[in-house]
């Protein structure tokens, strides 16, 4: 059963991914890999802590999260024939409704830059209000709490001359305490591609920051 967000709680997809602390991440995308794994997830140390598998699946889009032992996470699913980018993401490598979380999609069906995302837990079936939201800032991508102005999460992007040299594109994403940085991490994907295989359509400022 998908657990519920409260106060006091991050734990969305496992404890083991909320910690009491905050937590930086760096996203890797290789833009010129157009195949599996195109994404590496790791700490400021560079320890790998995610990584993704892309496959397709008949009429959906189907792209599993693993940790860095190579074990499934969360599996992220696309419903291709949808106006708002709709994704459905469930625990480890299962698709049955009893393992799903919760559902990512667009905001609007009119969003060429700046995407925005809401987030809805599986049994806010209604989705009148999203349980999450992931908005664009002037210079980062941010994930709030339902309408409030809590913070989860913030992403910025960097360049670097090796970035552009080597066709990868790199984030930095801070994770507040106690907030699941599996579930962020999702969202990142998501994001990524929604916005298509050009990362720049992310639209974040760059931030010359140095290799990490």
């Amino acid at each position: 059963m998908a657990q519920s967000y409260t106060a006091g709680s991050g734990v969305i997809v496992d404890a083991r991914f909320c910690v009491k602390h905050p937590v930086e991440l760096a996203i890797v995308r290789k833009v010129m890999k157009f195949k599996a794994g195109n994404f590496a997830i790791t700490d400021v140390n560079g320890d790998l802590l995610f990584k993704v598998n892309d496959r397709l699946f008949g009429l959906h889009d189907k792209r599993i999260l693993l940790d860095g032992s190579g074990s499934p996470v969360l599996t992220l699913r696309e419903k291709i024939r949808t106006m708002h980018n709709r994704w459905k993401v469930f625990r480890g490598g299962s698709t049955e409704e009893s393992d799903h979380l919760y559902t990512v999609k667009k905001k609007s069906m009119v969003q060429f830059f700046d995407t925005k995302l809401d987030v809805f837990f599986s049994h806010n079936k209604e989705e009148k209000t999203p349980d999450f939201r992931v908005e664009c800032e002037s210079s980062a991508y941010v994930v709030y709490t339902g309408e409030s102005d809590t913070i989860l999460a913030q992403m910025n992007k960097k360049h670097t001359a090796q970035s552009v040299l080597y066709g990868k594109h790199q984030f930095l994403v801070t994770v507040n305490p106690d907030v699941d940085y599996a579930f962020i991490a999702s969202l990142i994907v998501i994001l990524d591609y929604v916005n298509g295989p050009d990362p720049t359509v992310l639209g974040v400022t760059s931030s010359l920051l140095g290799n990490f």
